[in-house]
């Protein structure tokens, strides 16, 4: 079952689309009446999806949205407003909202926005299972088996070492922000875990290193980039 944060402070909304969406469609909604308390649960516990209502007390929801996705850089976020105006909808795409709502909206809108964005997601994260092999330059390196290969040069790398070429390599020449690799592969983007990242992605880079074509650079205050020319 789906996990569903809804931050609302109109309690009988709130109860009225949990409810809803409960019964309907089958996803389990934890239900916050602020900015600070969705912040609070949403630090304590793994969602699938976020609805956020933009004015609230304490925490409105964009800056609530932009706390989330420092946390988290992927997860579907639908911001709820009463706001029609044209800079609030480019301020929610532009926080890294997946969608908008304007206040008063059907439940059943709502619930076929959420059934899109999830079904999105789940065919985005099949598609990069399935994909276990690729082509860095003269480098085949291959997930499963944990292996670099060109010529007859072939390198065993460790698990998190493949983690993060396997991350690098689905966002081949666009930026692979540090929060997210960390938050992927450790689920903790503390200091000592960046600190082991950094020593893995030092080896990558030795790995490598003898195609002239291919190089891991640091992206400043942003994260890093396999380039393959």
């Amino acid at each position: 079952m789906k996990k569903i944060l809804l931050v609302e402070d109109d309690p009988n909304l709130g109860l009225l689309l949990q409810d809803y969406l409960q019964l309907k469609g089958k996803y389990e909604v934890v239900l916050a009446k602020d900015g600070e308390e969705g912040l609070e649960l949403f630090n304590k516990e793994s969602f699938d999806l976020c609805i956020l209502d933009v004015m609230m007390p304490k925490k409105d929801g964009f800056s609530l949205g932009k706390d989330i996705r420092r946390i988290n850089p992927v997860i579907p976020i639908i911001f709820a407003t009463a706001k029609t105006m044209i800079e609030d909808k480019s301020e929610a795409f532009n926080l890294g909202g997946d969608d908008y709502i304007t206040k008063p909206f059907r439940i059943e809108e709502l619930l076929l926005r959420i059934n899109a964005l999830l079904k999105r997601v789940s065919n985005q994260e099949s598609k990069q299972e399935e994909q276990s092999k690729f082509q860095i330059g003269n480098y085949i390196f291959d997930y499963t088996t944990q292996v670099i290969k060109k010529d007859d040069f072939q390198q065993k790398v460790s698990t998190k070492e493949a983690e993060l070429l396997r991350l690098l390599c689905l966002k081949k020449n666009n930026v692979l922000t540090r929060e997210e690799a960390l938050l992927s592969i450790w689920h903790d983007d503390n200091y000592f875990n960046g600190r082991s990242m950094d020593v893995f992605l030092s080896k990558l880079r030795k790995y490598l290193k003898d195609d002239p074509k291919v190089e891991i650079i640091n992206v400043h205050g942003k994260g890093y980039k396999l380039i393959v020319n």
